[in-house]
Formats: structure tokens, C-alpha cells, sequence
């Protein structure tokens, strides 16, 4: 019955994106069977919890063919070019790899999320803001130009409250600004970008907003604990926080949120997540440094063999 139940949601949801963007009956959910999904993103997308959440969700109710999710998430990674002066290396610009990330992936479905680095940690700037446009444009076309198609995240928020208690967030008009030493309203910076991106609409086959969700749950949790955080620098949330993030992008999708999602599933989409992005971030190159070199991709498929099968048949079991 809970498969069913999923699969009758995941009709209505496409109805409804049918009835809403006036297409035709002919048209396709976003994510379908045996679609290669690629998620590019920043280090948020590397530690990559929401990415496995997402994917439990996309194995459990797409029936048919498996999709397949590659994470190609890179930490400090942006898609302006711009660094902070005291950055110790260049931020690495999502645009040096995106050609090759799509001719060695050949995604069906392409999902990034950018922008927490893009203000670098700075007060707003309208030139900044203007490369964070024009890079988010320029991705759009290039992964529409592939035949993929786009989802866009917007930047999760920046939450000010565990460096304002350590002490350690700065004040307009201070000389320079790092993501050690950050500005203290920087999440005013990232707000305007993720309003931005969400009215967007026509830059992508789907725009979500996980800005919202963010600041929403932990206003929530802080009715009852004023102290609440979901990341100790602000930046990079916790399983938690990931876990908000992920719920925004499975209803956004149409898809029902599982709340008491098998844990063991969970796991083992973790372990193999873990092994398959290290391959992939090597497969396609990068220029960050400081980065695990993976397996060559087939021997990395091969090491995750038995985590596959242990996937599939939780995945049986659940449905």
C-alpha cells in the first residue's frame, strides 16, 4: 500500500505541473525512471547527507528503473570566480569543470546549488551580486545547450547566531572580511541572492527555494531553545539541518517526505555516496586543492557492488 500511495502522489504532483505551467498532457515528471541525476554544489553538497536523503526518496517512490544520483559537490567552490583575500587558494569556479562534469556524466537531470560563497562573506555588493546572476545564468545555459534538464537550489541560509556567540562575526566597515571572519549580516547578502534565484523561473526546469525551509525550522526550535543551531560556523549545517534542506527539494520534486525513513537505507546510501563522489570529483577534475584523490570510477563501482545490493533489496523491502 505504501508504494501505491507514493505512486499515486507522484501522479497527482505531475498533474499538477502540467495544470499549472499550461503544457501539455504529454509532458514528463522532472526526475524519472533510470534518470542520471548530477548534484553540483559547494562543500554543503559535498558532505552530501541532503544528497543521499533526496536519493532514499527517488529510489522509494519512482517506480521503474532506478535513478541514479552522482554527487559532484566540491568544497569552497562558487560559480563567480570571486575569492576572498585571505582565501588560501582560489575559490574554484564551477565553470572550469561544468563542461567536462556533463560530457563525462551525461546527466539527464542536473541539480546545483550556489551562492553561500558567491557574496564571499563580504557586506552586499551590486557588482558581486551581478556575477552570482551572471554565473547562475551562464550554468543555465550551458547545462540547458547539453539537453539535460536544470533544477536550481537556492543558497541554504547563513545563520549568524553560533559565531555571534563565540564572538567572532565582524561589523560593517572592517577592512576585510573571510569565511573565518564573516560579516556580520551576511545572511542579508545571501537572502538577496535566494530571493533572486527563486524568482528566476525560466532559468531552470524547476527553481526551489531551501532558504525558507532553513530559516523557518530553526525559528521554530528556537521558540523553545533561544541557543538552537544546526552548524557551529554558520555556514555548514548538520545531518539536521541537511535533513531540512532535503525535505524542501522531495516536495519540491512532488515527492512524499518520509519521516521515518529507514535508517539502514539511509546508511548505506551514505558509505556508497561517500566512495562514488570521491571517484567522480577525480574522474571529471578540479583545480581545489587539498582533495582525497578516488578509485578510478568502474573500480569504485566494483568496491560498492554489495552496497548496491543491500540498497536494492531495503528499497524492496520498503516499498
Amino acid at each position: 500500500m505504501k508504494g501505491r500511495r507514493y505512486q499515486q502522489k507522484w501522479i497527482l504532483a505531475v498533474a499538477a505541473i502540467v495544470l499549472a505551467g499550461g503544457s501539455t498532457l504529454q509532458a514528463k515528471p522532472i526526475i524519472g525512471p533510470g534518470d542520471r541525476v548530477v548534484f553540483l554544489g559547494d562543500s554543503i553538497t559535498a558532505a552530501g547527507h541532503f544528497v543521499s536523503y533526496v536519493e532514499a526518496h527517488l529510489r522509494l517512490q519512482v517506480q521503474g528503473d532506478p535513478v541514479e544520483v552522482i554527487n559532484l559537490g566540491l568544497p569552497s567552490e562558487g560559480c563567480t570566480g570571486l575569492s576572498e583575500p585571505d582565501h588560501p587558494f582560489p575559490r574554484p569556479n564551477v565553470h572550469e569543470r561544468l563542461a567536462r562534469a556533463l560530457e563525462k556524466t551525461r546527466p539527464d537531470v542536473v541539480v546545483a546549488c550556489y551562492g553561500m560563497n558567491d557574496g564571499i562573506y563580504y557586506p552586499f555588493s551590486q557588482d558581486r551580486f551581478k556575477k552570482y546572476q551572471q554565473g547562475m545564468q551562464q550554468l543555465s545555459r550551458v547545462v540547458k545547450k547539453s539537453g539535460a534538464r536544470l533544477i536550481l537550489l537556492t543558497p541554504p541560509a547563513f545563520d549568524p547566531l553560533p559565531l555571534k556567540l563565540a564572538g567572532k562575526l565582524l561589523p560593517a566597515g572592517a577592512e576585510k572580511y573571510a569565511w573565518f571572519a564573516i560579516y556580520e549580516d551576511y545572511d542579508d547578502v545571501i537572502k538577496k541572492y535566494a530571493d533572486w534565484l527563486a524568482s528566476q523561473r525560466r532559468l531552470a526546469d524547476l527553481v526551489l527555494d531551501v532558504y525558507t525551509p532553513v530559516v523557518n525550522y530553526t525559528l521554530d526550535k528556537r521558540k523553545e531553545n533561544p541557543e538552537f543551531v544546526m552548524s557551529p560556523d554558520g555556514v555548514h549545517v548538520n545531518v539536521e539541518g541537511h535533513r531540512v534542506i532535503a525535505r524542501g527539494v522531495v516536495e519540491g520534486l512532488g515527492l512524499e517526505w518520509d519521516a521515518m525513513l529507514d535508517a539502514e537505507l539511509f546508511g548505506s546510501l551514505e558509505a556508497r555516496r561517500a566512495v562514488m563522489h570521491a571517484s567522480w570529483l577525480s574522474h571529471v577534475g578540479h583545480k581545489r586543492p587539498g582533495v582525497k584523490p578516488g578509485l578510478p570510477v568502474e573500480e569504485a563501482r566494483r568496491s560498492v557492488a554489495e552496497l548496491d545490493k543491500t540498497i536494492t533489496g531495503l528499497v524492496d523491502k520498503s516499498r
